[in-house]
């Protein structure tokens, strides 16, 4: 019944929320209505092109995804109007549309190329950086590997999934596949970046044959890039945090204190440029006369242009332990500003109230407080009082309770002597079979085709390369290592090597894939084998010599 109603949903989301004049966004929509949505209201908008769809089956639930391109009519910010999918209905999504850039990107040539930029060329040591690489072909993809080598002296981490849509470059309509990454400069001084290098096919078409074939193999390489790393200043707040941004706030505050009794306070915390792992923890400093008692942090990380933003709260209980006036300080969290390279301070401003009550019931209010709170009896459900006394003034039986413990162990009893019997009955199924022999073989899963491993040589990545080659091994090989040993073919093997030192020595990736391509084209040759079956147990009588 669950999973019925966790698929019984209706979302829809755009890949991206901010894109350029003349750049198309993907509209996706996720349902498990059986109808198809109506895009009618996209048209005042939004060019609509490109319309897919894909349906799946998880646990017994059908689910639809439509995607659909969306290319704007005009700039500004805009509005995704809801769309009816049978009798459901999406949610409206915003979308910036900024003017187009007048600047071309570098290499705005050919059939293919890569531009990798960064949003900050000269960022602070421990500063998150937004990497973005984008591929650009005239002809659609049908297969292909975008890899990013990792820098030295820097943690590069992928960020979401890829993003696809069209550009005007040059009077040409490019398919842009975009890809970002996060970057953390790990030291100062010239950080070094290596290019993008991509390496797969294109869909050819009956003009493209006649006119110039833009499809067929597909290579393209982004030149390396080099950023200027900055030493944290000595004016830097500590802890060190550079941000784009840093805001703090009161979520919820009481309205009034009571002695021995508790009273909420919620702050919030939102970083632009920094994850939840990377803040300090949020605290309130101390309170005279009061003693606080904080909740664990909730942490809410997103990644917005690349960039990680980090949200964060927490809850404060406050238990004043006198009358009279209460004050929180004010709390400040220094940060620097990376745009400007000036030091900020994010503040929460002083409150105070006034704490009733007297000391006398502190004790007892707080522990009244701990041990039922201010939500004991929940709404619609009626409270028993201490007087045995409900909250509507029915007095409750006392002889209801032990029967329903009877009842109860009675239930118990019978489940464990309903298991009881399951046990021996299939005990005594089996013992009518003939048991598994102890020194039989495991079953090994079927090995993958000669199809499945053109598949990953096309699309997949080295590690992927890697586990379907020892899978195809028979018994499965447990390396890489292992595999090269059992090949029969030098071929084979220098193409192993080669996988091998792009995965881990920071190899030629292109060159590792084309020797693969090549050696593996008719699938692995291994070394002949001879099995001598042996006999299991000793023979019953020697052999007699002479007779």
């Amino acid at each position: 019944m669950l999973a019925s109603i966790a698929g019984a949903q209706t979302r829809a989301w755009l890949d991206r929320d901010r894109i350029a004049a003349g750049e198309t966004v993907t509209l996706n929509i996720e349902t498990d209505q059986s109808a198809t949505p109506d895009y009618t209201p996209l048209q005042a908008l939004f060019v609509v092109s490109g319309n897919s769809s894909r349906r799946s089956y998880v646990n017994g639930v059908r689910s639809s995804l439509f995607a659909v391109a969306l290319r704007p009519r005009r700039e500004g910010v805009l509005t995704v109007p809801v769309l009816a999918v049978g009798s459901a209905r999406t949610q409206p999504l915003a979308l910036v549309v900024a003017p187009a850039s007048a600047q071309q990107p570098a290499q705005a040539s050919g059939d293919v190329f890569i531009q990798s930029e960064a949003d900050d060329n000269d960022p602070y040591v421990q500063q998150a950086v937004g990497w973005v690489v984008r591929l650009y072909s005239l002809a659609p993809l049908v297969s292909g590997v975008l890899d990013q080598p990792n820098p030295e002296g820097a943690s590069m981490q992928r960020v979401g999934d890829d993003a696809q849509y069209t550009r005007v470059v040059n009077g040409e309509r490019y398919n842009v596949v975009e890809r970002r990454y996060q970057l953390i400069p790990e030291r100062s001084g010239a950080l070094s970046i290596p290019g993008a290098s991509f390496e797969g096919r294109g869909a050819g078409g009956f003009f493209d044959d006649l006119f110039g074939d833009r499809g067929g193999e597909l290579r393209a390489n982004a030149a390396p890039r080099t950023l200027q790393v900055r030493a944290i200043p000595a004016n830097a707040p500590q802890p060190w945090l550079p941000l784009h941004d840093l805001q703090l706030r009161y979520v919820t505050t009481p309205q009034q204190l009571q002695v021995g009794a508790d009273a909420t306070v919620t702050i919030e915390a939102i970083a632009d440029g920094v994850t939840s792992a990377q803040m300090p923890e949020l605290q309130l400093p101390p309170i005279d006369g009061v003693q606080v008692f904080a909740d664990p942090v909730k942490a809410d990380d997103s990644f917005v242009n690349g960039r990680p933003r980090a949200r964060l709260q927490r809850r404060f209980a406050l238990v004043p332990s006198r009358a009279g006036t209460v004050r929180l300080p004010e709390t400040r969290l220094g940060w620097w500003d990376v745009r400007s390279g000036a030091a900020r301070w994010a503040t929460l401003a002083e409150q105070s109230w006034l704490a009733t009550g007297s000391a006398a019931n502190a004790t007892s209010g707080a522990t009244a407080s701990s041990a039922t709170g201010p939500t004991a009896a929940p709404v619609g459900v009626a409270g028993i009082g201490s007087d045995g006394v409900d909250a509507e003034g029915a007095l409750p039986s006392r002889n209801f309770w032990a029967p329903l413990a009877v009842l109860f162990a009675l239930l118990w009893l019978g489940t464990l002597v309903w298991a009881l019997q399951r046990r021996a009955a299939a005990s005594t199924s089996g013992r009518r079979g003939l048991p598994p022999r102890a020194d039989a073989p495991p079953v090994m899963p079927p090995a993958p085709g000669l199809a499945a491993l053109r598949q990953v040589l096309d699309s997949g990545d080295f590690g992927e390369v890697a586990d379907v080659l020892c899978a195809m091994a028979r018994p499965p090989a447990t390396d890489v290592d292992d595999v090269s040993a059992r090949l029969d073919d030098p071929a084979q093997r220098a193409a192993l090597d080669a996988l091998q030192r792009a995965r881990w020595a920071g190899g030629d990736g292109v060159d590792a894939r084309r020797q693969l391509r090549a050696a593996f084209a008719s699938g692995p040759r291994w070394h002949p084998t001879v099995r001598v079956a042996a006999e299991p147990l000793a023979p019953l009588y020697p052999q007699r010599q002479g007779r």
